[in-house]
């Protein structure tokens, strides 16, 4: 059965409106693995002429001749569908001298390629120049590597570099693409999937719609052979050199330890040694450094905090690594008594995020205004939110609670009290003040918020 296309609008039109100008069109296009790439070009030529080529870990002569089979079924070429090519030269001449009008070729997981051929972007730079740029080919590389998409294509050094006429980075979809997925579960549910799995197509199409979040992490991530529970450790071995010393950095993020000297201190590992691991981490989408939003210069400063971006990741980590001594002898028993346990407050994260995406919805519904949204914190405080607007000197203070009560007046008032301690702007600056909550508010919060300006979002009413 084919799977149902969903979200993605805004990338499958940008590409459409590429592929209407008739001339040679070159699209990198990239992110992190399982996020949905290759889905989404194969919904983008699924009405187009297209040759589409899934690169592997083989040599590159193989390759060659995998490709030449399938350009030779594409232009029912049998000699070169039976013999494939020999070299590059010989398949931008070919295309070059046989693409007469709009077609779109796809060169998927191109690192691969570059594997196989350390000069390959060199070669692809050589074939554009003198063969493909008068072309009406649509040439896309597809990579999930990000790294090596942005040495070999992207930075100014890359050889392919001055070449692309676009680039699309193919991120993890928003909150309210899992309706999509699963348009008979309520709210609650939802971020309860999405604590779980994040927003990632591949991770989602796994679950049992028919269960709830306990039964299929039961049975599709703590059962030993089944690919949610096998998925990490396939990436990480396969993305990275070294695989032991991340899982320890890995480990001690899941455990809390956020500073760099907390990891080293957790993992033994010299400082110069855990930052190279954290960049090559963070260049994955894997984790995220994190300051204060009021930070000016967010690389420089000494406030950042490192936490697992990645929600499958962060729950991998926080408990199917620790105890697969239980779980290789299928004791799952245990574990599942230790997740729901801790389910509640492992929730936080994720119910953030979404509150986070709510105000970028707000905004677009010109109810709100900001440059830049983060948290906040110093040594004693924590505001969840806040967003500043720089250009109306404008500061949001944000308080986010996943509570199954309606949320009272002291949410409030505790959040004006931490309010004062966020340094920025002047002495003039506007203050405004937002509440969210999964499960509404008292009858007496909404009318100070009414008499105040306060903003309550009432999340779960919001994304439906």
């Amino acid at each position: 059965m084919e799977r149902t296309f969903i979200n993605r609008r805004t990338e499958l039109r940008q590409l459409n409106d590429w592929y209407a100008e008739p001339s040679f069109s070159f699209i990198p296009i990239y992110g992190r693995r399982r996020v949905g790439k290759t889905r989404l070009v194969q919904e983008f030529i699924k009405d187009k002429p297209a040759v589409f080529y899934l690169s592997d870990a083989l040599a590159e002569k193989v390759q060659l001749k995998s490709i030449g089979q399938i350009v030779g079924t594409a232009f029912d070429d049998s000699i070169l569908r039976d013999n494939g090519f020999k070299d590059w030269e010989q398949l931008f001449t070919y295309l070059a001298k046989k693409v007469k009008t709009r077609m779109v070729l796809v060169f998927d997981e191109f690192p691969y390629l570059v594997n196989a051929n350390k000069a390959i972007s060199s070669v692809f730079q050589k074939g554009i120049d003198e063969h493909l740029k008068n072309t009406p080919i649509f040439l896309i590389l597809l990579g999930s590597s990000i790294g090596m998409m942005e040495r070999e294509v992207l930075l100014h050094k890359a050889p392919l570099y001055g070449r692309r006429t676009g680039s699309l980075e193919v991120k993890e979809m928003p909150f309210e693409a899992l309706t999509g997925f699963f348009p008979e579960k309520t709210f609650d549910d939802l971020v309860h999937i999405y604590a779980v799995c994040g927003a990632i197509p591949a991770y989602l199409e796994k679950l049992n719609p028919s269960l709830d979040i306990f039964g299929n992490i039961e049975n599709n991530i703590l059962r030993k052979g089944t690919f949610l529970y096998q998925e990490v450790e396939f990436l990480v071995r396969e993305e990275l050199r070294e695989p032991r010393n991340y899982f320890a950095i890995l480990r001690a993020l899941s455990e809390g330890k956020r500073k760099p000297g907390e990891i080293m201190a957790a993992c033994g590992f010299e400082k110069s040694m855990v930052a190279r691991y954290i960049d090559i981490l963070r260049s994955l989408a894997i984790v995220e450094k994190e300051v204060p939003v009021t930070e000016k210069n967010p690389e420089k400063s000494r406030l950042g905090l490192y936490k697992i971006g990645d929600h499958f990741f962060s729950f991998w980590f926080r408990y199917v690594f620790p105890n697969r001594s239980h779980l290789e002898i299928e004791n799952v028993r245990p574990v599942m008594e230790q997740i729901r346990r801790g389910f509640g407050s492992y929730l936080g994260f994720a119910f953030e995020r979404v509150c986070r995406e709510a105000c970028w919805r707000l905004m677009k519904e010109g109810l709100i205004e900001f440059n830049s949204i983060g948290r906040w914190w110093d040594k004693n405080n924590e505001i969840d939110i806040v967003a500043l607007d720089d250009n109306k000197e404008t500061i949001y203070f944000g308080e986010v609670k996943w509570n199954p009560k309606p949320l009272g007046l002291p949410i409030l008032e505790n959040l004006k009290e931490k309010a004062p301690k966020v340094k920025w702007g002047t002495s003039d600056r506007v203050e405004r003040f937002m509440i969210f909550s999964k499960s509404g508010f008292s009858e007496k919060l909404k009318k100070v918020a009414k008499e105040e300006d306060v903003m309550l979002i009432d999340v779960g009413t919001f994304f439906q």
